[in-house]
């Protein structure tokens, strides 16, 4: 998709005004100005969705930094003719893949002496910076690509128009552009698009194909100068009908489309819209594209996408998407299969199979075919590979094996890498992929980009979840343990159970634990409940508002309370600890926990240990909307409850709001939740296996957690060593597939000062905030939003999630900004009283019956006025 355009940015200064980053991406590609290669890569690496990139690397001295930048993802790399000279005795790097940059005749004609020499007339592509001398190379057939640069030039509709019919590109800073309605001083990006575009002879209009990131053809509509300007303003499909004027697709259906690339055809009489399609579809039939529904692999991926929103509970999807383990055996299953297969129809067949599991594994990653197409893309560009030799089981298995130290030396010698640790650290990045966040320097992004990158990874929409949930809670509100046994024995396969519920006292046999763990429980009882009877009130709070007017508050515990355990990945004893100990320091006269059990209908012996340490009442033996629904409601066996606590997956917490806004159950819960995510601040000072180990604590909950780093200042060495250290110790990890689903909606962000973090943290509200910082305590005032905070290097979050003190049932998905975790206030309520005295009656009466008055209620006037008149008449007493 080609346009006469070539937009150049300086990573490391935003333009304040013009084009976006965002924006420029619609163009296909863009010309980026670095000062070094880490910024370029860095760059690359970040924008790997958005952009085919472009890097000016005239002011680098080493050419091995082209080198790097090349396989980095640059589609070319800018040079000067020193670089060019010297990188053309480099075998391994295309010509094609790099720019020559001329500024004057002299060198000019250097260039083309050294074409002549070297035989390469075809492949290096040449920038020329004066209009005398692109107009040199507008003559020189044997140029396959040439661009103008406008530094220090006017740039003008009519210049770039005429360097376009000569083919030549326009090299165009992103401020001298814009999308916006009159923005004087800068021109439209529209217009420049169209400069070379061939109307139709008879509407004046430009025929336009949509196709979606895949390059799918949806349909063919028509496009004007107008339309063309509004889709890059609004950043989305937008065009032109010859009937109804400018038609914004999905404005009425809501089958919007979000505008990702723009251009021409090879001639300039087709325009050409890449989007990402929403709703139905394209078409008005609702199929996606007017030529019918989607085959093959995009047919799948819509298919595997719409079942992860809303999968029948049950259904073999669903359980793919909820094991891991069990996906991971499907694959490696058909994937030897595949090797085994010997016909063609079987190939295929075997294909097909591994196809589907291994885009299933995709999709519960959140990871697209365009994802990976587009890594197919950056790995076409490399231009230094590996040998890419079998790795050791497989290799063994089939008879390929080498010895290792040859193995070593080889792959040192062909690509002549340095020996030693970081040379160590990139050899293990190649054998397997790498564990790695993203990495974005806030001084050279825009905040857009920043803010899309710290988004929570998406959940269900609420639609799907509350379709599925909604019917579960009718039934066990109808048909109460009959459906909670039901759906025990459809989730948890514990068909043995004959009750949901045990009750107190439990049986010592239920609660056969080792010492140590016996002793683990016991210290984390003790300081949590120390923590917790500190919060205690010591007395009323009595306060005289005016004379004879007391007003007075007092607290009370709620009476009867339901804490959810969850079960799913993992056992979690200290949630049980977290909400039971409150609760029994609030004085909750009825404790209920609620956990799913385990096959054989057991459950975990610390948890029904911790549930005889707080004095609960009962353990009811379900899980999901259904164990909610039972405390909510009540059943015959399971206690109705006035509150409801605990985290839990999203159909947990989409039956707790459910439950909350059904007055008819009279029932409130602690916190909207979602899933548990970490914020990391580090600085110089911050060890790097430390920084890493805290990361991968909250990483390792599941593929939908979110961890940030917060870099301050540091340098790429220490950035590097901290990935090196989260990667090292990822893989060492037994939960090392949920780690990589969360590291990859993660990100690192590099900035200036504690000031930048702080503001930056805020706005995130983190479930978990630690500080790896110098005088770490000293930052604290600075925290306005976060769940807990973990101080200094000695501070890991592991300590508050199971043994300090503190609470770990904390607001997550920014509702730090509005919520407190869960504390001793969580289990109390608070009633106020109000006494007065004949006379601090008689001081008040004046302004409730005004305003009483000023409302229309007659009788709250009534209440006061029939009282002081009784006073004035002495006919009562006091």
């Amino acid at each position: 998709m080609a346009t006469p355009l070539l937009i150049t940015i300086d990573p490391a200064s935003p333009p304040a005004v013009g084009l976006t980053l965002q924006q420029v991406a619609y163009f296909g590609r863009t010309l980026v100005k670095v000062a070094n290669r880490p910024q370029a890569c860095d760059f690359l690496r970040q924008n790997v969705r958005l952009l085919d990139v472009y890097v000016d690397a005239t002011d680098l001295v080493d050419g091995e930094d082209v080198v790097d930048i090349l396989n980095a993802g640059a589609e070319r790399v800018f040079v000067s003719l020193e670089q060019l000279t010297h990188l053309s005795s480099d075998q391994e790097v295309p010509s094609s893949r790099l720019v020559a940059c001329v500024s004057s005749d002299h060198e000019w004609d250097r260039l083309k002496a050294w074409r002549a020499e070297s035989n390469e007339r075809a492949e290096v592509g040449v920038c020329a910076g004066g209009a005398g001398l692109a107009a040199m190379i507008g003559k020189d057939p044997t140029i396959q690509e040439r661009f103008k640069s406008y530094a220090g030039d006017a740039v003008t509709e009519e210049a770039i128009h005429e360097s376009a019919k000569q083919g030549i590109v326009s090299i165009v800073p992103a401020e001298a552009l814009t999308v916006e309605r009159n923005d004087g001083g800068r021109m439209a990006a529209a217009r420049m698009l169209a400069v070379c575009a061939v109307p139709d002879q008879h509407t004046g209009l430009y025929a336009t194909s949509v196709t979606d990131e895949r390059g799918v053809s949806l349909g063919l509509v028509w496009s004007s100068n107008e339309s063309m300007a509004e889709a890059l303003r609004t950043g989305t499909g937008v065009y032109q009908s010859r009937k109804r004027g400018l038609w914004y697709k999905g404005q009425s259906s809501g089958d919007v489309q979000e505008l990702v690339r723009v251009g021409w055809d090879c001639d300039g009489d087709c325009l050409c819209f890449v989007v990402k399609q929403k709703g139905r579809g394209f078409c008005h039939t609702g199929t996606a594209s007017c030529f019918g529904p989607y085959r093959g692999l995009s047919r799948l991926q819509k298919t595997l996408q719409a079942r992860k929103e809303s999968a029948p509970v049950g259904s073999y999807t669903a359980r793919l998407f909820n094991d891991s383990k069990l996906t991971a055996a499907k694959i490696m299953e058909e994937a030897e299969e595949l090797c085994q297969a010997s016909s063609q129809e079987e190939i295929a067949a075997e294909a097909a199979d591994l196809l589907y599991f291994a885009l299933t594994r995709c999709i519960a990653a959140n990871v697209s075919l365009e994802d990976i197409e587009r890594n197919l893309d950056l790995k076409s560009l490399k231009v230094k590979r590996r040998k890419g030799d079998a790795k050791g089981p497989w290799a063994e298995k089939l008879g390929l094996s080498a010895p290792k130290e040859a193995n070593e030396v080889a792959s040192i010698t062909a690509g002549n890498e340095p020996v030693g640790p970081e040379a160590a650290a990139e050899e293990d990045k190649d054998r397997s992929p790498r564990i790695e966040m993203k990495r974005l320097v806030t001084a050279s992004t825009s905040a857009a980009v920043i803010r899309d990158a710290l988004q929570r990874p998406s959940q269900r929409s609420n639609e799907a979840i509350m379709a599925l949930v909604q019917p579960i809670i009718q039934d066990v509100r109808e048909n109460g343990d009959e459906a909670v046994l039901k759906y025990t024995y459809r989730f948890e396969k514990a068909t043995s159970l004959t009750s949901p519920v045990i009750r107190a006292p439990f049986p010592p046999s239920l609660m056969q634990l080792p010492p140590e763990t016996m002793r683990a429980i016991d210290l984390s009882f003790d300081n949590i409940q120390r923590f917790h009877l500190a919060q205690r009130e010591e007395k009323p709070l009595q306060v005289e508002t005016m004379p004879g007017v007391v007003c007075s508050r007092f607290s009370r515990p709620i009476e009867r309370v339901g804490l959810y355990i969850p079960g799913g990945t993992a056992v979690l004893p200290s949630t049980a600890l977290m909400l039971g100990v409150p609760a029994m320091v609030a004085g909750c006269k009825k404790i209920v926990l609620a956990s799913p059990p385990r096959s054989d209908g057991s459950i975990t012996p610390e948890i029904v240990y911790v549930a005889h340490k707080v004095g609960a009442e009962s353990i009811v033996l379900a899980g999901g909307a259904q164990a909610v629904a039972a405390m909510a409601y009540g059943t015959k066996q399971i206690s109705k409850v006035d509150k409801i606590l605990g985290p839990g997956n999203q159909f947990v917490t989409a039956a707790k709001m459910v439950v909350s806004n059904d007055t008819s159950a009279g029932v409130s819960i602690d916190m909207p939740a979602g899933p548990s995510e970490v914020l990391v601040i580090a600085d110089q000072q911050a060890n790097p296996a430390f920084v890493a180990s805290d990361l991968l604590s909250q990483a390792e909950h599941g593929a939908d957690s979110q961890v940030v780093l917060i870099a301050i200042d540091l340098d790429d060495g220490r950035l590097r060593a901290i990935e090196n250290e989260l990667h090292a110790q990822a893989s060492a990890l037994p939960r090392v597939d949920l780690v990589r689903g969360s590291i990859q909606h993660s990100v690192t962000l590099v900035v200036k000062d504690i000031k930048e973090a702080m503001a930056l943290s805020n706005e995130y509200a983190p479930e978990h905030l630690i500080l790896q910082v110098q005088n770490a305590a000293d930052v604290v005032p600075l925290v306005q939003n976060a769940g807990s905070v973990f101080i200094g290097p000695w501070t890991p979050e592991s300590v508050g999630d199971y043994s300090a003190g503190v609470n770990h049932s904390l607001p997550t998905y920014g509702y730090a900004k509005q919520y407190s975790g869960v504390n001793l206030g969580s289990f109390i309520k608070h009633i106020t009283s109000s006494q007065l005295t004949a006379d601090g009656l008689r001081g008040l009466s004046g302004a409730v019956m005004r305003l009483a008055e000023v409302e229309g209620l007659d009788a709250h006037k009534r209440a006061v006025s029939i009282r002081i008149e009784a006073m004035d008449q002495g006919t009562f007493p006091g």
